[in-house]
């Protein structure tokens, strides 16, 4: 299996070029090689995710995320 960046970058171009139904299908066969929730992965796909969040470094919580007002 190729590494996650070369996945990444080989399915996104696939990806912002299909039409709706296919990009389900895409966005399924992605979801099953990487174990990403669809919401992740709708987000990477699109290049919204920067590198450091792929890696999991530098991460910040706002405080509706960790459950407080």
């Amino acid at each position: 299996m190729a590494t996650r960046k070369e996945l990444v970058d080989a399915l996104r171009v696939r990806y912002g070029s299909a039409m709706f139904g296919e990009r389900i299908k895409i966005l399924d066969e992605f979801v099953a090689l990487t174990g990403y929730h669809r919401k992740h992965a709708i987000r990477v796909l699109h290049g919204e995710v920067t590198k450091t969040a792929l890696r999991g470094h530098g991460t910040v919580c706002t405080t509706r995320q960790l459950g407080r007002r």
